[in-house]
């Protein structure tokens, strides 16, 4: 869902002066560099890897999805501010996601660099190790997407899967658990890690309040909010949690954000602001479906909802931004239960909601 200010496809970012996701290593600040890696989708062009330079080597702030292009490109784009993989000393990564975590951990196994990522990341590490051992039968998103009410959306999904199982050398657990808010030390910068579950439970954020920067990773996005509830194993009320943390980020001071997706953007505080202002205008939509509707699922309120900036309909989006829809509009729901403006009734073709 896209939330106010110019739309990510068309976003200039300030540092380069041109597309968000042109090829370049752009410095952002004495000693920092932004890597736009492209993305094999259509709605995300790229993800930013920042690389950090300290007296001990590169830091670099997420790494990318491990497929080719990227991590070629990631190698160009190192060795033309005169740095190469060799350099790299530590991957902190935001969040577990593949276009985050992937080449971070494939790089770190390859050159012996240390690997963070929050320690609440491992459920998720370990199902995927679980799959990867043809463990599990089908994918856990369609038990998610059951509870929204959405099962003809989890069978098209579960159709559109080709098989394949996740490369365990691309999961591979992390170096470091990052447990609790906690600084790093690089050179003469300090970073603090600051937990910042919602877009997913063992997300972080890195806040360098010397340069006035902050590396938001999902969670602080400029043109663009993160999704809510598309996470597995699922937890309990994760748009709660996102809510929450953004709250977090408000306390620090006013930081220049440095997304994962999108361009370099001037002020924490205007951006968390509108992200709280929209879920909340979200949450009185939800409500209005469900006095409209009487019990219903939280597919039938997604129905009900417009869905990216030009507020299309439900029906224009694709089959996976279908169920992504569903199981953000679920979140939505579970926190009004949560804030006793709704209750929740757990049947088997998925949690009915009704307005109190």
């Amino acid at each position: 869902m896209t939330t106010g200010g110019i739309a990510t496809g068309h976003a200039v970012s300030p540092d380069s002066g041109r597309h968000w996701a042109d090829e370049g290593a752009w410095e952002v600040a004495e000693g920092i560099h932004r890597i736009p890696l492209p993305l094999p989708m259509d709605a995300l062009k790229a993800v930013n890897v920042y690389a950090v330079q300290g007296d001990d080597g590169l830091t670099l702030i997420d790494g990318g999805w491990s497929i080719p292009v990227a991590r070629e490109l990631l190698d160009k784009s190192l060795r033309s501010i005169g740095s190469g993989f060799g350099d790299i000393k530590r991957f902190l990564v935001t969040h577990v996601h593949r276009d985050h975590f992937t080449l971070a951990t494939v790089l770190g196994q390859e050159y012996g660099a240390e690997v963070a990522l929050g320690e609440e990341e491992r459920p998720a590490l370990e199902l995927l190790h679980r799959a990867a051992r043809a463990e599990i039968g089908e994918s856990p998103f369609l038990d998610v997407l059951r509870t929204a009410g959405a099962e003809e959306i989890a069978e098209q999904w579960a159709a559109g899967h080709d098989g394949s199982l996740p490369d365990a050398v691309d999961w591979a657990f992390p170096d470091l658990w990052i447990d609790g808010d906690r600084t790093f030390d690089i050179g003469r910068r300090r970073l603090d890690a600051v937990h910042t579950p919602g877009h997913t439970p063992g997300h972080y954020v890195f806040a360098d309040p010397a340069e006035g920067v902050l590396f938001s990773g999902d969670h602080v996005l400029p043109t663009i909010t993160p999704s809510i509830g598309f996470t597995v194993p699922p937890t309990d009320q994760p748009l709660g949690q996102f809510m929450a943390s953004l709250a977090r980020v408000r306390q620090l001071p006013d930081l220049r954000i440095l997304p994962a997706h999108g361009p370099v953007a001037p002020s924490s505080y205007e951006r968390v602001d509108e992200l709280l202002a929209h879920h909340e205008t979200r949450l009185d939509q939800s409500l209005a479906s469900l006095r409209a509707r009487g019990p219903v699922t939280a597919l039938v309120v997604a129905r009900d909802l417009g869905w990216t900036r030009h507020e299309r309909a439900f029906g224009e989006l694709d089959v996976f931004s279908q169920g992504m829809a569903a199981m953000e509009t679920k979140a939505h729901l579970d926190l009004l239960v949560a804030r006793g403006r709704a209750t929740a009734a757990h049947l088997p073709d998925g949690v009915v909601y009704s307005a109190i």
